[in-house]
């Protein structure tokens, strides 16, 4: 058996909105750069997707009415009936306007999803990260925050449909997970677990910490809300304390996990200030739980993230670097401040309207300190314990 892969399809890029949105798949290709520019991502290491998702899946998770209206929103010149329908399907003219191709772009993204999913559970690689993916708002009848299809959740009911496997979904974007709970939120065989800023100032304002699922699925699913301006020891200490209850109820046979990183201090959507360091230890933590709890399977996908030039690329590059066990996270381990390829730095400083940081991991030391760090870390301490305390 391989240890990882590097899933990526090139119809992925193609996914956008609009020049100027938010969401800027320019992230993609600088991370991989970053990556092929530190020696660490070798093309044997690369796979294309060899299917287009299967439309019968794709049906498993989003009503028949949604589905052809994103079709229909994505050929040029949409129809005027189309365009009445548009929003009611969240398609307008907000966070998720239709564009040219929308559909044959989600759905190669969704396809690639899978793919991982099945490299994974099928034998053939233990590990499998695929960072077109993650995208977790999209709801069963309209899309969301930036999402028009649920690829993890298209994965895990692949899993669930063709392997009966056990699920644990582990969320760690800075906003809530709430479209793949959602699908899963009376399912016994499915843990969704999702780490991020509360909601009360923060897209979807859904993920307290009482919503634990309902009917057979009560008790599988756990949200871990964190205040505003949490810094990286509260935020990584409620992660260890509940990620450990987590596989212990879980007990699952694979891990998905989604790692959007806009729970960093430069992100410009939300609240939280993070530096580097956890985008370091979760990945690691993640990794050590799939190799004690599932014989090491584990998919990895991407999801928010919106400072792509100063936080995106080496955030999800540390990703790779862990599940590929490369030598450079031993290295930043006892090195903090070790250096980003020169290489990389010259080809994009030309691009980034900012100064790009010249190393792997932040030089904390020089940011400001948090006011009300002792009132946060106690909240989030608090959330912790309650959420954990649902476990036992």
């Amino acid at each position: 058996m391989n240890d990882a892969v590097y899933v990526h399809h090139p119809d992925s890029l193609k996914y956008i909105f609009h020049q100027g949105h938010p969401f800027d798949q320019r992230r993609l290709v600088l991370t991989m750069d970053l990556l092929q520019q530190a020696d660490a991502l070798p093309a044997s290491s690369i796979l294309t997707p060899d299917q287009p998702l299967d439309e019968h899946l794709l049906q498993q998770i989003h009503i028949p009415g949604y589905i052809e209206a994103v079709k229909q929103l994505s050929i040029p010149s949409p129809s005027a009936e189309a365009l009445q329908n548009a929003a009611q399907y969240g398609l307008d003219h907000g966070d998720n306007p239709y564009f040219p191709g929308m559909h044959e772009s989600a759905a190669a993204i969704a396809a690639g999803s899978v793919y991982a999913a099945d490299l994974v559970m099928s034998g053939q690689y233990r590990h499998a990260l695929h960072l077109g993916g993650g995208l977790h708002h999209a709801m069963p009848q309209k899309s969301a925050g930036f999402c028009v299809y649920n690829d993890a959740a298209l994965a895990i009911t692949h899993l669930r449909q063709q392997y009966g496997a056990r699920v644990l979904y582990i969320d760690t974007d800075v906003h809530h997970g709430d479209g793949v709970e959602m699908c899963f939120y009376t399912d016994p065989h499915v843990f969704t677990y999702s780490i991020h800023e509360t909601g009360k100032y923060l897209f979807p304002g859904t993920g307290l910490v009482e919503e634990r699922g309902a009917g057979e699925g009560f008790g599988f699913t756990l949200n871990v809300p964190v205040e505003p301006y949490t810094e990286d020891a509260s935020w990584l200490e409620c992660f260890e304390m509940t990620l450990a209850r987590v596989m212990e109820r879980a007990r699952p046979d694979i891990i998905i996990s989604q790692h959007g990183c806009d729970a960093h201090a430069f992100d410009p959507l939300s609240h939280i200030h993070c530096s580097m360091e956890i985008y370091r230890q979760m990945p690691r933590m993640i990794h050590e739980a799939a190799h004690t709890w599932c014989e090491g399977r584990w998919v990895a996908l991407g999801g928010g993230g919106y400072d792509i030039w100063r936080v995106v690329p080496r955030a999800w590059s540390l990703v790779w670097l862990e599940m590929s066990g490369h030598p450079l996270m031993k290295e930043m381990a006892t090195r903090k401040l070790l250096s980003l390829p020169a290489t990389w730095l010259e080809r994009w400083q030309k691009e980034s309207p900012v100064e790009l940081p010249t190393t792997w991991l932040d030089d904390v030391q020089r940011w400001q300190e948090m006011p009300r760090r002792e009132e946060i870390t106690r909240q989030n301490r608090y959330i912790s314990e309650l959420a954990a305390s649902y476990l036992r």
